[in-house]
């Protein structure tokens, strides 16, 4: 029996060894293959859907890419400087980079063209500022864009008058800035002026004029519309006239050269 079992287990160990051998000579016989890395390999770009066509860029399309990008730098940095300068401004000058050389400056009342007159506007504010007023400044409210070429913002002004007589006094209104498709301002106009200065005292003719004088509701009143400049506090509007014959003086560069600036 154990003569029998070399002769059954040899052909299947030499067919074992066998094929291990052509495996390995297989293997042996192919030469090995270099890594590929994947940086290496082309890269797949994912199909267009179908009806799309895709064209190169033109020069006109990269110089209007190119506009858009400084059209929202510019604004961002008209917003920036406008929420800077504005709280600073009876004390110092404004940054003038952000507006163009024809910016237009409207009120109520007036018109302004032109970055001199522009600069003239905020000088003579400074100077008779600081003339007529212990105490005066601007706050900022609020800043918001009700377009994309349109910067609001809303502002209080206060101030303190130098003669003893007047009390403080204060009116907000709205900045309205145009930008172009550069990013530049053009236009400057202030608006929804809303008046709260302390009207002149008037000697009372009845008790039924006391009770009238005094509002019912606690809410500020604050007057719309058009005003009586001659009702209200002789600063404010000394303010105003000294500001408006500076600015139409004819020659108010030469006057401007010769006075010491504010800032």
């Amino acid at each position: 029996m154990a003569s029998l079992l070399p002769n059954l287990s040899c052909p299947t160990l030499i067919l074992h060894s066998k094929h291990k051998t052509i495996i390995q000579k297989t293997f042996l016989s192919h030469p090995t293959r270099p890594i590929v890395p994947f940086s290496a390999l082309p890269k797949l770009e994912p199909p267009l859907p179908v009806g799309i066509t895709q064209f190169p860029s033109t020069s006109q399309d990269q110089n209007q890419e190119q506009q858009r990008n400084n059209f929202y730098l510019n604004l961002g940095l008209a917003v920036r400087t406008l929420r800077e300068d504005l709280p600073l401004l009876f004390t110092e000058d404004l940054n003038y980079d952000i507006y163009r050389d024809d910016i237009t400056f409207m009120d109520p009342l007036n018109t302004f063209s032109g970055i001199d007159k522009y600069k003239l506007i905020f000088w003579a504010l400074r100077f008779h500022g600081r003339i007529l007023f212990r105490e005066i400044g601007i706050d900022v409210i609020r800043v918001w864009q009700p377009s994309e070429n349109v910067i609001l913002i809303r502002w209080n002004l206060r101030g303190t008058p130098r003669v003893p007589w007047e009390a403080m006094g204060q009116f907000q209104g709205t900045s309205r800035y145009k930008l172009d498709r550069d990013g530049k301002i053009y236009e400057h106009k202030v608006d929804n002026l809303a008046f709260n200065f302390p009207q002149r005292l008037k000697p009372a003719a009845s008790v039924l004029d006391l009770v009238t004088a005094c509002p019912a509701s606690p809410n500020p009143t604050f007057l719309w519309g058009p005003v009586d400049l001659n009702s209200y506090s002789t600063s404010w509007v000394e303010f105003y006239i000294a500001v408006k014959e500076t600015l139409d003086c004819e020659n108010h560069s030469t006057v401007h050269d010769h006075l010491v600036t504010c800032s």
